[in-house]
């Protein structure tokens, strides 16, 4: 039993709850093996040297499976997950669902690029956005467009690489119109995505001279350590990627986050519900508006709608002209 629960709490084949659950009985196996021993010791057993070793040896087995119960749960990070599956069989499984269930209607088709631009009529080209959000991949930012985040928040929604590229110019002339814009990145935990807010400064495709306040949504390697519930992924791609990053955002990041993206360890966007997905981005928006409007933190503000299980923001940094503003929502991500 001891060597099973060891071997499920660092398995790839069991989810990260699965892993937690073997990690905390190791710890009360251990607990009540302490127990057991000490019960044995002073109330059943004579003292001789055999009774002592087998004493010692019930409590440093105890000890150490507390001690290795509590070290698996803070190495759930280091744990890739296993993908059982490959994206064709999605398909033909979906197939074989629609055959009988009929058509789903609303699942994205593949992002393409269009060549030809939109005409947009110039009456509406003279206004502006008062915020964007800005993706790391254009899956994510037509996911949002699709479900109409743009015109609920009053935002323009992109993603780093120019999507939807047959508007992409145009919005960008809107934007850059408005010199109080609100900019807010929202990315994976990837050597992709933890360079986006340096892009989004830096590039002359983007806001490069520009002291436009940036928020950052996340996700970014210190919230999956803090979380250890989510979907990690890890590939040789990423690591040679990871190994990659500027200089002025290693700077950013801790060296255990550096280590853990040089390695190839991420986490995808995509591993979580779209619901959770538009939650994030809403409540980002949100919560820096109320800041804007001097609260201070989600206790100052009736946002949480009555939820006192809601942690608020966490600052992740603000320099000294107050121009580099990180946000997170701490019970977003799990």
């Amino acid at each position: 039993m001891i060597l099973y629960f060891i071997w499920a709490s660092k398995s790839n084949n069991y989810q990260p709850k699965t892993r937690m659950i073997f990690a905390r009985a190791m710890q009360i196996l251990g607990g009540l093996i302490l127990v057991a021993v000490l019960v044995w010791f002073f109330k059943f057993s004579t003292v001789t040297n055999t009774a002592f070793f087998l004493f010692l040896l019930g409590i440093g087995l105890g000890i150490f499976l507390i001690y290795l119960g509590k070290r698996q749960l803070t190495l759930q990070h280091k744990i890739p997950q296993r993908l059982r599956f490959y994206q064709s069989e999605i398909i033909r499984w979906l197939r074989c669902w629609q055959e009988i269930n009929g058509e789903v209607t609303n699942i994205l088709p593949p992002s393409r690029e269009m060549s030809e631009p939109m005409q947009i009529n110039s009456e509406v080209t003279a206004y502006s956005f008062d915020r964007v959000i800005v993706c790391d991949t254009a899956e994510i930012a037509q996911f949002l467009i699709a479900n109409n985040f743009h015109f609920e928040h009053n935002c323009a929604v992109l993603s780093i690489d120019g999507y939807p590229e047959n508007i992409f110019s145009t919005v960008m002339q809107m934007l850059k119109q408005n010199p109080d814009l609100k900019v807010y990145a929202f990315h994976s935990a990837t050597p992709r995505g933890v360079t986006t807010i340096n892009e989004l400064r830096n590039s002359p495709n983007w806001f490069v001279g520009n002291n436009l306040i940036i928020y950052d949504l996340g996700l970014l390697p210190r919230h999956v350590f803090a979380s250890k519930n989510m979907w990690i992924l890890k590939s040789d791609d990423s690591a040679g990627q990871g190994r990659k990053i500027p200089t002025e955002v290693k700077e950013t990041l801790s060296k255990d986050e550096l280590e853990w993206l040089e390695a190839g360890f991420y986490v995808e966007l995509e591993s979580f519900s779209p619901r959770k997905l538009l939650q994030v981005v809403s409540q980002g928006i949100a919560k820096t508006q109320a800041v804007a409007n001097g609260y201070t933190s989600a206790s100052d503000n009736n946002l949480d709608s009555g939820d006192s299980s809601n942690d608020g923001i966490i600052f992740i940094g603000i320099d000294d002209d107050n121009r580099n503003v990180g946000f997170f929502i701490s019970d977003s991500f799990g």
